[in-house]
C-alpha cells in the first residue's frame, strides 16, 4: 500500500475526502477529526488487507464509516450502562416521589462522568476515603485526586446548570379559588 499513497489523486485528496465524509456523519469538526485519525490508524494497521486493484479512497471511506458506526454503538452502550447504573443507585431509596426523581437526575449525571472522575467521587464521597487513601487505592498522586474531584464537581455543576427548569403548573382543579 505504501507505493499507492503517492499515486494520482494523492493521499492528501483522500484525507480531505475522509474529513468531508466524517464531518457529514458526525456534524462536528472535532469529532470528525477524531474519526479520521482513528480511521487512518486502522488503515495503517490493516494495510496488508488492502487489495492493490481496489479504489483506495473507497477503502478509506469504508474505514471512516466503520469507525463512526463503532463509536456510535459504543456511545449507545455506554449510555445504556449509565442509565442502568443510575437506576440501581436510586432503586433502593425510600424518598418521596419528587425527591426520588431528583435523585434519579443526580445519579444519571454521576453515571455520565468519565470513569476516573466517577471513581474519585465514589471513593471520597460515598466510601469516605481521604484524598491520600483514595490516591493509594488508585495508585496516583494526591494532587491528581484533588484535581479530578474538582473537575468532577465542575462537570456536575455544569450539567446542573444546563438542566432545563421544569415548572409545575396546575392543570384542572382550582388555583387561588378560581377554576382553570
Amino acid at each position: 500500500m505504501k507505493t499507492r499513497w503517492n499515486e494520482a489523486g494523492g493521499f492528501a485528496d483522500d484525507v480531505a475526502a475522509m474529513r468531508r465524509y466524517a464531518r457529514s456523519l458526525t456534524r462536528d469538526r472535532d469529532d470528525a477529526d477524531d474519526v479520521v485519525q482513528d480511521a487512518l490508524v486502522r488503515a495503517i494497521e490493516r494495510q496488508a488487507t488492502y487489495q492493490q486493484g481496489r479504489d483506495r479512497r473507497r477503502w478509506l471511506l469504508a474505514i471512516v464509516h466503520n469507525v463512526f458506526i463503532s463509536g456510535t454503538r459504543r456511545e449507545a452502550a455506554e449510555a445504556r450502562r449509565n442509565d442502568r447504573f443510575a437506576e440501581t443507585q436510586v432503586a433502593h431509596s425510600e424518598a418521596p416521589q419528587e425527591l426520588h426523581a431528583r435523585l434519579a437526575e443526580i445519579a444519571r449525571s454521576f453515571a455520565a462522568l468519565p470513569d476516573h472522575h466517577r471513581a474519585v467521587l465514589h471513593l471520597t464521597a460515598i466510601e469516605g476515603l481521604s484524598y491520600q487513601e483514595c490516591a493509594d487505592v488508585l495508585g496516583v498522586p494526591t494532587g491528581t485526586i484533588m484535581s479530578r474531584i474538582a473537575r468532577a464537581r465542575a462537570a456536575l455543576r455544569q450539567q446542573e446548570e444546563q438542566r432545563p427548569e421544569r415548572a409545575l403548573r396546575i392543570v384542572g382543579g382550582r388555583n387561588d379559588g378560581h377554576a382553570e
